[in-house]
């Protein structure tokens, strides 16, 4: 499976390879390129990695997802030059209930931001640019499980360092 690539991501295809007939719920998530960061006008960026690093990360990332709850995992991520609205990582998550769907969806995004070596270059209208480090992702608003869904338990609580964050 390669995780990483320098061509348009597009989510119908990873949708396609989580879907099965016993998987109701599945939960998606697009990091899609924006023209601003921390008050700066953004005009495109770059992605570069260590590929074979990267590639072994982003792996054990999906198999500690589809470990931890029961659902199937994909991932890809751009490389190279991106423009404004560009994809630059395409997650889909499936699984018996949205729950673990929704759960894992978002843990592969927090452990692909905390631990896979990549790095962007962000291109700036001004003419500059900057590598921009990762920000760890802020943390969850506390809930309980609606007892009514199909979860394993009524009083389970969800919070930021449930993604390892």
């Amino acid at each position: 499976m390669t995780f990483l690539t320098d061509r348009p991501l597009d989510l119908a295809p990873l949708v396609a390879r989580v879907m099965s007939p016993e998987r109701g719920g599945v939960a998606c998530f697009l990091g899609v390129v924006r023209d601003h960061h921390e008050g700066r006008s953004v005009k495109r960026l770059e992605y570069s990695a260590y590929a074979a690093m990267a590639e072994a990360e982003c792996a054990r990332v999906v198999a500690e997802a589809e470990a931890k709850w029961e659902v199937s995992v994909a991932l890809e991520h751009r490389t190279g030059r991106l423009e404004i609205g560009d994809v630059a990582v395409a997650i889909a998550a499936a699984g018996a209930h949205r729950d673990a769907a929704f759960m894992a969806c978002r843990y592969v995004i927090e452990q692909v931001k905390r631990r896979v070596p990549l790095w962007k270059r962000e291109h700036y209208t001004d003419g500059s640019e900057a590598w921009v480090a990762p920000r760890p992702a802020r943390p969850v608003v506390e809930r309980a499980v609606d007892a009514t869904a199909d979860a394993p338990s009524a009083t389970e609580h969800v919070s930021h360092t449930d993604w390892g964050v």
